[in-house]
């Protein structure tokens, strides 16, 4: 059984503890390395040491192609190599637009090399199949992931995406936990807390990496979202002196599997005025006010 102070412990990868608020590079787009290399240094400098990106992201959000926010991160290493120690580095593979999916050995294998050649590493920390490919048997993507991590290529595994029966059967192959899971998690996208993927992350003690803990920015902007979970989260933020994007990520933050959110956005003071999320404890009233909200029923 874990004690309390594992369980309250800052998640681990590899070894290595990680903020509880991570870089997300979908939007790292820009065409400038100094620039790039400010956002990435300044995120770091705040705290969010899990720099998360994948082989698909630069095909929008005015990206140029395949590889591109890879790419510029590898820029960005390349400039200050220094910044590589201060980081866990993890991206992800398997999306092949077209396909759309192929986790089979050659696809998973060619994608991790590449991906570290565009990033100019040796090894990512985190190495995660994007999306579940079901046409590629579990045990064929569990032995293809071993093999990469004997290789040294990677040194831990994860699964995006996936559902918690997808986990289990890649995990069965693996005969042991996937380190780390990246669903999406907000106070607007609550199917990660009642499908029971937390829960199994939970069990297996695997980092939870919420991605669009904001909802892509909808509950910054208040458009797209249920009127009554603005009007929730708004309240809170009145009675706690903050704002609603604090209060939005205080609310991923609560759950108890320690989940990391990671942000998208490309301004250093938007990453600062996150960061307060973390200092923001929740009460139980609260955050089943804003599930309620967000569901739009009552709870039994």
């Amino acid at each position: 059984m874990p004690t309390a102070d594992e369980i309250s412990a800052a998640p681990t990868i590899a070894g290595r503890p990680v903020g509880r608020l991570g870089f997300g590079c979908w939007r790292l787009t820009t065409s400038s390395t100094a620039e790039a290399t400010a956002l990435v240094e300044g995120a770091l400098d705040l705290g969010c040491t899990l720099v998360d990106t994948a082989d698909v992201y630069g095909l929008d959000w005015g990206g140029t192609g395949w590889g591109t926010c890879e790419e510029r991160l590898g820029a960005v290493l390349a400039a200050r190599p220094a910044l590589r120690d201060r980081m866990v580095l993890a991206t992800k593979g398997g999306i092949i637009p077209g396909v759309p999916y192929d986790s089979s050995a050659s696809a998973l294998t060619s994608a991790c090399e590449a991906s570290l050649r565009r990033l100019g590493v040796d090894h990512v920390d985190l190495y995660m199949v994007h999306r579940p490919d079901m046409l590629t048997h579990p045990a064929e993507v569990a032995d293809t992931l071993l093999r990469l991590r004997e290789r040294g290529l990677i040194r831990a595994i994860g699964l995006s995406n996936h559902t918690t029966a997808q986990v289990a059967a890649v995990q069965e192959h693996l005969g042991e936990p996937v380190a780390a899971i990246q669903p999406e998690y907000s106070a607007a996208a609550l199917g990660a807390l009642r499908d029971g993927t937390l829960d199994q992350a939970m069990r297996h003690r695997a980092a939870v990496l919420a991605w669009s803990p904001l909802a892509g920015g909808r509950l910054v902007s208040g458009e797209g979202v249920r009127p009554d979970l603005v009007a929730v989260l708004d309240r809170i933020a009145a009675e706690r002196s903050t704002t609603r994007t604090v209060v939005a990520l205080a609310f991923v933050l609560a759950h108890p599997s320690s989940p990391v959110a990671l942000l998208g956005t490309q301004r250093v003071e938007r990453i600062a005025e996150a960061v307060a999320a973390i200092d923001v404890h929740l009460t139980r009233a609260e955050s089943y006010a804003i599930v309620q909200a967000s569901e739009g029923v009552a709870l039994p």
